[in-house]
């Protein structure tokens, strides 16, 4: 079975991290989600991969290749428009099977994919949507269904008393082909306000299953933040390419920290970082590949991104730093957002 990742948001609402960088190459544990979600189906038996792109298409195929470092085979189907999610299925019709999965690549989930396909088999729907529960489902469209697992219909942002239930779509699917004539070609097209519906309405093959496991949509910087957080806490239980060195205290190859520094658990470190003597890291930091970190630097609760230089003296708050950007000595930033800029941060 393929699997076909849609990769081509724009990602507007994690701006300005996302400016010049697809959404689902946000690092996420010092790794693009992407690739996380590639070695996921790697582990579920799933090698052919099928990634739509449109923002920045280059940076993920130059990212990924053909998908052979990972033991994959990956092809691309490119959008020169935005189509939405069921336009972008129906543009990579001819790179698909007669059965495949489908998976929003930048939400962030790690769930059991073979009970969903099996489920797919035996129900025999046409669609089969993976669920999720949510504590408030006011702010989502809202599944109602049968005992079979068919849904009846979608409920757009009920108040939570007249919720028919709290189970949401999760952003993962499987599809037969034959579902892909309900997709006009060629223009935007949503899967949930178009297509859904007129399956509902015409073949009532529309069915849904919950998922286990962890689900998050990163969608803002605060979800972003939380995500960390949960890998941080364990409550995502992520492999991380670090080694646990102490207590939730995770450090990358050929990593050198000076004299003198305090590192406040939980934390993690990149490989090929430099923290400069008697700087305090943590708590709640993810300090990115070959990041040079000066003396007495003050660190907490930040997210930076691969190669950032941060000065001596300087203090970061609740900060989120995107690729190589670099603050000059004895600068202090609270609850910043930034991205790359000419020059930098001086």
């Amino acid at each position: 079975m393929k699997a076909l990742l849609l990769a081509g948001g724009l990602g507007t609402r994690l701006r300005p991290l996302t400016e010049r960088w697809p959404k689902p190459m946000a690092l996420v544990g010092n790794r693009p989600w992407l690739e996380h979600v590639v070695l996921h189906l790697k582990e579920e038996g799933i090698e052919e991969i099928v990634m739509a792109v449109k923002h920045a298409p280059e940076t993920i195929r130059q990212y990924f290749g053909d998908g052979s470092r990972w033991g994959v085979n990956i092809q691309y189907a490119i959008e020169e428009s935005l189509l939405g999610t069921a336009g972008a299925i129906k543009n990579a019709e001819p790179l698909l099977g007669d059965r495949f999965l489908v998976l929003n690549a930048d939400i962030i989930q790690r769930t059991p994919l073979v009970p969903l396909i099996d489920f797919h088999h035996k129900s025999g729907a046409l669609v089969t949507i993976g669920l999720t529960e949510v504590e408030d489902p006011s702010h989502y469209g809202v599944v109602e269904q049968a005992e079979s697992g068919r849904i009846a219909r979608f409920v757009e942002k009920p108040a939570l008393h007249e919720a028919p239930s709290r189970r949401i779509n999760a952003g993962i699917y499987v599809m037969d082909k034959e579902a892909l004539r309900y997709i006009p070609p060629k223009r935007e097209v949503s899967i949930e306000r178009e297509t859904f519906p007129l399956l509902i309405e015409q073949s009532g093959g529309l069915y849904g299953r919950l998922l286990g496991g962890y689900w998050l949509d990163m969608g803002t910087t605060d979800r972003y933040r939380k995500l960390h957080r949960d890998i941080l806490d364990r409550t995502f239980p992520l492999q991380l390419h670090a080694a646990e060195r102490d207590q939730s205290i995770w450090i990358g190859e050929d990593a050198e920290i000076g004299s003198g520094v305090l590192i406040v658990p939980p934390v993690l470190i990149g490989s090929r970082v430099r923290i400069g003597e008697r700087s305090v890291i943590g708590p709640y930091t993810v300090i990115g590949d070959d990041c040079e970190i000066g003396a007495q630097v003050r660190c907490a609760e930040s997210i930076l991104w691969d190669r950032c230089k941060v000065r001596m003296g300087a203090q970061l708050n609740h900060c989120i730093f995107g690729h190589d950007l670099e603050l000059g000595p004895h600068h202090r930033l609270h609850e910043a957002v930034m991205n790359r800029v000419p020059g930098g941060i001086s």
